[in-house]
């Protein structure tokens, strides 16, 4: 690490720490060598899905692991329990697709319960939500992501290999009739394929709360990723300010993922997650539960290490919390950068947990 790169890191460590919050202290287990403090966690509760995204899944499709050897809503809610009574205030459930769960309200219910947490949040497709999303709601579901790559429905099925376009409008006017503000939809954008829609989407923020969050094309395994599919941020931004007039850059929070925009005159707002180009790995404070009770600490990273066997094996809580405290310590400063990552064998995204 150059001595640019290392004064970076060491303004960020001292900012982090100093920005932890006093009413709930993060344990040093969740702090890494930089001193970014981990008081996000992702969980994925299957690796299951009832789409086949093209940027998720390979075509063939994906091996996907034993159900005795996923975790349990027990080992899910003990895990969650462990991490959060160490300092971490937002949970995301993510998959595979998080509603076809058939316990998706319990695990709800008793996570929301969690003396400490904050935010209970969930990425999910749509296809199903807008019938559960009124008893997700009660359990304590607080925030929502709706993947949405496409407005027309024709595209939807060559992307998905699916249909269920309407369904997923639909959810989203549910989300909003409950009250969800915002409700975020998550859009990967490809070039060739829906770059042509991009203020189609930001449309959708003129009359409702709605977040449109533009997210660079990201390789996976088996997601066949070009640099020449990807659209850079900068020509994303480029695009919508030449069609939208007011457009004023929010003040993010040091730990956001995504660059906020606001726009004149519209009830909503537009992001863009700029993973591949303009990396946000010195405000990281994100850390993956994967299905297969494997944890990750870097979604580009192909480092796991297993929490489900020594679990499993009967280890107590102060043991897992050294598990998981190592591996957050191992943790690099940043990614290996767009063309690396592309190299780098990781898992597909079905497995990792949108």
């Amino acid at each position: 690490m150059d001595g640019t790169m290392f004064k970076m890191y060491a303004t960020s460590s001292e900012k982090f720490v100093a920005d932890a919050p006093k009413d709930n202290p993060v344990s040093d287990m969740l702090a890494d060598s930089f001193g970014r403090l981990h008081t996000y966690l992702r969980i994925s509760l299957t690796e299951r899905c009832n789409l086949r995204c093209q940027y998720c899944m390979p075509a063939e499709g994906a091996e996907l692991t034993p159900s005795p050897q996923l975790l349990s809503q027990n080992e899910i809610v003990r895990l969650a329990n462990l991490f959060v009574s160490s300092g971490v205030t937002k949970i995301r459930l993510t998959g595979g697709e998080p509603t076809i769960r058939k316990d998706i309200e319990d695990i709800c219910l008793q996570l929301s319960k969690l003396n400490g947490l904050k935010t209970l949040a969930m990425t999910t497709n749509g296809i199903v939500l807008a019938n559960k999303l009124p008893r997700l709601k009660e359990c304590g579901l607080s925030l929502l992501n709706i993947s949405l790559d496409t407005l027309v429905p024709a595209k939807f099925e060559l992307m998905t290999r699916r249909k269920g376009h309407e369904r997923v409008m639909k959810s989203i006017d549910a989300a909003i009739e409950l009250g969800y503000n915002p409700v975020k939809v998550n859009c990967v954008v490809m070039r060739g394929f829906n770059d042509d829609e991009i203020c189609d989407f930001v449309e959708l923020t003129r009359e409702k709360p709605i977040n449109i969050r533009f997210i660079e094309f990201m390789p996976f395994d088996g997601n066949v990723w070009n640099v020449k599919k990807l659209v850079p941020y900068s020509e994303m931004l480029d695009i919508v300010v030449k069609r939208f007039t007011g457009l004023t850059r929010i003040k993010d929070d040091p730990v956001e993922t995504a660059k906020n925009f606001r726009i004149d005159g519209h009830q909503g707002t537009v992001s863009f997650i700029t993973s591949m180009t303009e990396h946000f790995c010195a405000g990281c404070n994100r850390l993956r539960l994967l299905a297969d009770g494997n944890f990750k600490v870097c979604l580009f990273g192909p480092s796991e290490v297993s929490l489900r066997d020594p679990l499993r094996s009967g280890v107590d809580d102060n043991e897992l919390k050294e598990i998981i405290g190592a591996a957050i310590k191992r943790k690099k400063a940043a990614h290996a950068g767009m063309f690396d990552i592309a190299k780098t064998p990781n898992r597909p995204m079905i497995h990792i947990g949108g």
